[in-house]
């Protein structure tokens, strides 16, 4: 089966930037999955896709314009601490979840204080472009239930 709108496909990746340094990877553990077509995964990572079956092994360059975007100094910020969600010792360079009125969001903490940081909200991988070395492991056909909830679920994707 091909890869099209409104199938299940399940892959394994590994990120790396233009410099060749890993920056993650599915290797090692279950395999990603999404819904083709339901926007779910960067647009130019499901377009180069398409048409793909299991057992398909290729390399997708995405700038960063077409990866995370360019970084933008416009959207550093100074939150109270309260508003964020975090683990142990707050510190420059550590991701945080901010609490907003539309959901979580992740941010980067440029500088910590006791009351307040001050936060980068740009996705960390924006500005960089990046490669995503795929292995198709399986392709299907998504349930009913799958395309009206526009994500996978069960193993790899979204669980009810």
């Amino acid at each position: 089966m091909n890869i099209d709108r409104n199938t299940v496909v399940t892959f394994h990746y590994t990120l790396r930037n233009a410099a060749g340094d890993q920056l993650e990877t599915s290797r090692g553990g279950d395999p990603s999955a999404y819904l083709h077509g339901a926007g779910n995964i960067l647009p130019g990572l499901e377009k180069d896709m398409e048409g793909r079956t299991a057992g398909d092994i290729f390399s997708v360059s995405l700038t960063a314009q077409d990866a995370y975007g360019e970084r933008d100094p416009e959207r550093q910020q100074r939150v109270p601490v309260k508003h964020l969600v975090f683990k142990g010792r707050l510190r420059p360079g550590m991701l945080v979840q901010i609490n907003t009125d539309k959901g979580r969001r992740a941010a980067t903490v440029i500088k910590a204080g006791k009351f307040s940081a001050d936060l980068d909200t740009n996705h960390p991988l924006a500005g960089q472009d990046l490669v995503f070395d795929i292995e198709i492991v399986d392709v299907r056909a998504a349930s009913r239930e799958e395309i009206a909830h526009r994500h996978v679920h069960g193993p790899g994707g979204h669980q009810h």
